[in-house]
């Protein structure tokens, strides 16, 4: 919840929606709460969101018709949705379509609308889309090889995703640096990606026509030879849907090691598990790969920027990405990458050429300052 001088009031988080280990927690100036409950749906999440809102003990309102709007994060708004836009039917009706495009996040997104339209009746519903940012990327660089009908009557080209997360970290690079950079921003959770940003605008991600490819990820394999799904369903037999599981939601770090959370795969590469210590190396290489490809792409670097739960905490990924990249001008301070913060902070060399930044990602605050600044609060 934001305030016109852009002050957060609260927050809070509600997370394992569906298991019986939910967990909420919702922290204001002076309150802190915190409870392990089941919360089978996300009507029932959102619902105990508002009565912890109105709670006495822990609320910041008196009444629902207080909340004025209500920001939606979006991943795939398509070519319909460039800008942050006030829900409507219709625009809901869009949501629900490109929801083949994005399987994992658009139905999601759609039931926690409906559910907000319901809980907070009189606010707006505004949809902050994950693919705006990356509107601005090139022709050259957004069109796919392939015929070209393709794109004009079915809209198949490069969108882009994790965008409010790139613009919202990009964005304090550039006010770190005190000037128009060239920036490679490296969003590294169970989703990956990377955009090469250059004087605030993007003009490259790794992330495509969907989420699905570009860096390995938690449970999805990223970019991958268009041979090997046919090969899949022709040679093997496996149904398409069945290959589209397998690349989604049974690949990348999944796949490869049994374990989906970069902390456990750290500990057990540690302990000399040979499955973890190559997908660590796998998942660097890959990310040193598109560093060289978006330093040319930008023909020139001046920063790379680390964010979101595994960019911004683990120093074991950041010093492995950053090892043996002189070449580019990019030396870590290995003391330095082993400091933990909630700020923006530097961690390379005093000497090094590029800048190496840990920027914590804030989509929440991003999303509530789009939909203020849309609105006017």
């Amino acid at each position: 919840m934001i305030m016109p001088a852009n002050e957060v009031i609260c927050t809070g988080m509600i997370d394992r929606i569906g298991l019986e280990t939910s967990n909420i927690t919702f922290k204001t100036a002076t309150n802190s709460y915190e409870e392990i409950l089941p919360i089978p749906t996300h009507k029932i999440g959102l619902q105990k969101v508002a009565d912890l809102l109105l709670d006495p003990e822990t609320g910041v309102i008196k009444t629902t018709s207080e909340i004025t709007a209500v920001g939606h994060r979006v991943v795939h708004g398509g070519s319909y949705f460039s800008d942050t836009t006030i829900i409507t039917e219709e625009v809901k009706e869009k949501i629900k379509e490109l929801s083949e495009l994005a399987p994992l996040h658009n139905p999601a997104h759609l039931v926690g609308i409906n559910v907000a339209e319901e809980i907070f009746s009189e606010a707006k519903q505004v949809a902050v889309f994950d693919t705006a940012f990356h509107q601005t990327i090139p022709v050259e660089a957004h069109k796919y090889a392939i015929p070209n009908f393709l794109l004009t009557e079915h809209k198949v080209r490069v969108y882009g995703f994790h965008g409010t997360s790139h613009k919202y970290v990009s964005e304090k690079a550039i006010n770190y640096l005190e000037k128009d950079s060239k920036i490679i921003t490296i969003h590294l959770g169970n989703g990956c990606s990377m955009a090469a940003v250059k004087d605030g605008k993007s003009i490259d991600t790794t992330m495509g026509f969907s989420p699905a490819n570009g860096l390995i990820m938690g449970t999805r394999a990223g970019d991958i030879d268009q041979s090997v799904i046919f090969y899949l369903v022709k040679s093997l037999g496996y149904t398409p849907d069945e290959v589209n599981s397998i690349l989604l939601k049974q690949s990348g770090m999944l796949g490869l090691t049994g374990y989906s959370d970069l902390r456990d795969i750290e500990a057990k590469a540690q302990e000399g598990n040979k499955d973890c210590e190559l997908a660590l190396l796998m998942n660097a290489y890959r990310i040193r790969k598109t560093i060289g490809a978006y330093a040319a792409a930008l023909n020139g670097l001046d920063a790379i920027v680390f964010t979101a739960g595994i960019g911004e905490n683990s120093s074991y990924m950041r010093n492995l990405i950053c090892t043996n990249m002189d070449y580019f001008g990019i030396q870590i301070d290995t003391a330095k990458n082993q400091i933990r913060s909630k700020e923006l902070r530097e961690i390379n060399l005093a000497d090094s050429r590029v800048k190496i930044l840990v920027v914590p990602t804030d989509e929440e605050y991003e999303i509530a300052n789009q939909v203020f600044q849309l609105l006017e609060i």
